[in-house]
């Protein structure tokens, strides 16, 4: 196998394949309603990234029993993750947040996964987690959006953070053994291939859990979207997409869970997305070059433990 693929990892943990329920809460993001800011990153849409979610205004047992309804029933489901994934769950009051994960923890949901920003995260939610973790015996992994390591490129998404934030979110949840999926976009024209060679040598050196790859889409009525149209950014073409998915995997540590090489957006509201190409076809084309040229993850991860020291 070129790279460890959630799905092995899955059926490797618990015995069988496993389906991701969204759940959408009603919760909000410091970074669009005036704490840090109020335009929120420059590619995030209304609807945040909770675009195919149930309403908000449904409960998490509502939400929960309809789609565990409809997937159990299509695809003879027996085990599900929970994925609270809209905005940043962790930017809610602690009860509140507390209340949400138990309600998430029915029959046959094996895993909590909770999407948020790495300024949302304390001591206090990791408590929180770990108590929710012990007492229903789920497993609790945290989504973080990092999307890039370079500073500089950061300010420019107006992600309202750096990388300080991350690392700091990342220890704390290890002293909760709490998991940790960091997301990242690979394809950033504001980045250069160095910059995606170091973010994977970050998270290796984190010992992060799990990543999930996206390839950036440009939404109508964002800043991105107007910057797009304005013709002051430009997507970078799909064979550099692909180029430097491969050489994050080929530096990221062979250990390091892949969710997934790349995301997808709501077409109706896209000014770009995939090039116009389905998301699997793209992912065909990384295993295809991968496979041809003898390239895999953690082919090329060699540089932690005084590294020098070892030649």
């Amino acid at each position: 196998m070129s790279y460890y693929k959630f799905s092995e990892y899955l059926a490797g943990t618990y015995g069988e394949k496993v389906y991701k329920i969204p759940i959408n809460l009603p919760s909000g993001c410091p970074n669009r309603d005036g704490l840090i800011a109020f335009d929120g990153c420059i590619f995030c849409g209304e609807e945040g990234a909770g675009f195919e979610s149930l309403s908000s205004v449904m409960s998490v047992s509502e939400q929960l029993q309809k789609n565990i309804g409809y997937i159990s029933e299509k695809y003879n489901a027996n085990k599900y993750i929970a994925y609270f994934q809209n905005y940043s769950n962790t930017y809610l009051p602690l009860n509140t947040f507390q209340t949400y994960l138990e309600e998430a923890c029915v029959e046959n949901v094996v895993a909590l996964y909770i999407s948020t920003r790495p300024d949302c995260l304390n001591n206090q939610y990791y408590e929180v987690m770990a108590e929710v973790r012990e007492k229903y015996s789920v497993d609790i992994v945290v989504e973080i959006g990092l999307q890039t390591v370079n500073y500089h490129t950061m300010k420019q998404l107006n992600r309202g953070h750096g990388l300080a934030e991350f690392i700091d979110s990342v220890i704390r949840a290890r002293n909760y053994a709490i998991g940790i999926c960091a997301h990242m976009i690979t394809d950033l024209p504001m980045d250069d291939i160095d910059d995606v060679k170091e973010g994977a040598k970050i998270l290796s050196a984190l010992h992060v859990d799990q990543v999930k790859c996206h390839s950036l889409y440009i939404l109508k009525q964002t800043r991105l979207g107007q910057l797009y149209q304005q013709g002051h950014i430009q997507p970078l073409p799909m064979e550099e997409f692909i180029e430097r998915t491969i050489t994050f995997l080929e530096y990221l540590s062979p250990d390091m869970v892949i969710q997934r090489l790349i995301g997808r957006a709501p077409e109706e509201r896209s000014l770009f997305c995939s090039w116009n190409t389905s998301w699997w076809r793209i992912v065909e084309q990384i295993e295809e070059v991968m496979k041809r040229d003898h390239r895999y993850q953690g082919r090329l991860f060699h540089y932690l433990n005084g590294a020098v020291c070892t030649r």
